[in-house]
């Protein structure tokens, strides 16, 4: 069986407790930093930062953005003031966090076991952190890049979004390429893993450790247990009952938001100079790819959406788009301000649905196609359009990046 599995970090391949290590984490930076920032000052603006993170929703900000943005001005100082004290602290005093925390044996176990079967594997902790601390605490638990080619790690560099968010799980499978197969979350937070996989779309396992009983809405194919338990539990299973079901709404949106979102962070590695460089002839490029996406939202999606809410049952023609990439020479455009305007119109298209009312979603509408449909199927064909487009993107960049950037 062909299978995603994204793992949580603390609590579930790592034993770390935030309630006791983000104290110390607290304490230890702002005492690094005292001579720059009075310590409680710091802290005011660390949380208030990470809450920001929490509740973004722009895909053209990471979380390291929407971060500082409020950080710097809070604090009072200039990036370069302070940024080289910070970088500091991740070398000389993070370790140091290590003790508060203890590798789980079964968890390297289970992990390696997944790449025996050939499953692809992915990091799914909150991206609250740089990379170089999601770095540690993995080493902490047990992980190297040699042994463990994680397909993906999140980070505050590389996400826009955060758990509870789905469009944050949404975002890191979009950013593994998003295979077409069955994928399970497995975690030990019930809030920001299992409701938010659920919100999603797609099947998850929850680490129970004081045997609570899940709740009866988080989806028929969810369980409970160790993670010893978690092998027993999807072999007993068929393939298909663990096939991601992305239809509702809350899905749907998620994936609106994680498609820009990783296609901004997708392509932040690659020199401009590639991304008209076609993989195989006859293949498209990563500008063709993008132009495709812009012109195809904003000429045939947002106008398709604001008929639909505008009128009572209307028509609506078919549009065969793909032979635009080379009508309008693609190939030969900015892909860098394509990608900006594919952001635009995205948002454009997020904010109408967002201020729609949950019986919106099953207004009524007549394709030239499909034929009888409604608001719900047409935006589902929209984000499995997107699916297709970064699967072509993120196959399209493989060639063009040597190893992995996560474990740099």
């Amino acid at each position: 069986m062909n299978l995603t599995l994204l793992f949580d970090l603390d609590d579930t391949l790592l034993d770390n407790s935030m309630e006791e290590f983000l104290p110390a984490y607290l304490k230890a930076i702002s005492a690094h930093l005292a001579s720059l920032v009075e310590p409680s000052k710091l802290v005011g603006a660390l949380l208030a930062g990470t809450k920001k993170m929490l509740e973004n929703r722009n895909p053209e900000c990471t979380l390291k953005d929407v971060f500082y943005a409020y950080f710097y001005p809070a604090i009072g100082l200039e990036r370069g003031i302070i940024n080289q004290a910070i970088e500091q602290f991740y070398v000389d005093i993070f370790p140091a966090l290590r003790g508060l925390t203890r590798p789980r044996p079964e968890a390297v176990q289970v992990v390696e076991e997944a790449f025996r079967r050939g499953y692809q594997v992915a990091i799914a902790t909150n991206p609250l952190f740089p990379l170089t601390a999601v770095l540690q605490r993995l080493s902490w638990a047990g992980f190297t890049p040699e042994r463990h080619p994680f397909a993906f790690i999140p980070s505050i560099e590389t996400v826009h979004f955060a758990k509870p968010d789905p469009a944050c799980l949404a975002e890191i499978l979009a950013q593994t390429g998003w295979p077409d197969q069955p994928a399970v979350m497995i975690g030990d937070d019930l809030k920001a893993d299992i409701h938010a996989a659920h919100d999603l779309g797609i099947p998850s396992y929850w680490l129970n450790r004081d045997s609570s009983p899940l709740a009866e809405n988080v989806g028929l194919f969810t369980a409970s247990g160790s993670l010893e338990g978690l092998f027993p539990w999807l072999d007993s299973l068929p393939p298909e009952s663990l096939q991601p079901d992305y239809a509702s709404p809350t899905a749907i949106m998620a994936i609106l938001r994680s498609t820009p979102a990783a296609l901004n962070s997708m392509m932040h590695p690659v020199p401009v100079q590639s991304w008209s460089s076609r993989p195989q002839p006859g293949e498209w490029s990563l500008t063709e790819i993008i132009c495709h996406l812009r012109d195809v939202d904003a000429e045939v999606n947002y106008q398709r959406l604001q008929q639909v809410l505008q009128q009572a049952n209307p028509f609506l023609p078919g549009q065969d788009t793909d032979p635009w990439a080379e009508q309008r020479s693609y190939i030969t455009q900015d892909g860098p301000n394509a990608l900006l305007h594919f952001n635009h119109i995205r948002r454009k298209i997020i904010s109408l649905l967002d201020k729609i009312a949950p019986q919106d979603w099953q207004r009524s509408a007549r394709h030239a196609i499909f034929g009888p449909t409604r608001l719900q199927e047409l935006v589902s064909i929209i984000v499995a359009h997107d699916r297709l487009h970064i699967t072509q993107a993120y196959e399209a960049l493989q060639p063009l990046l040597s190893l992995s950037h996560n474990y740099q």
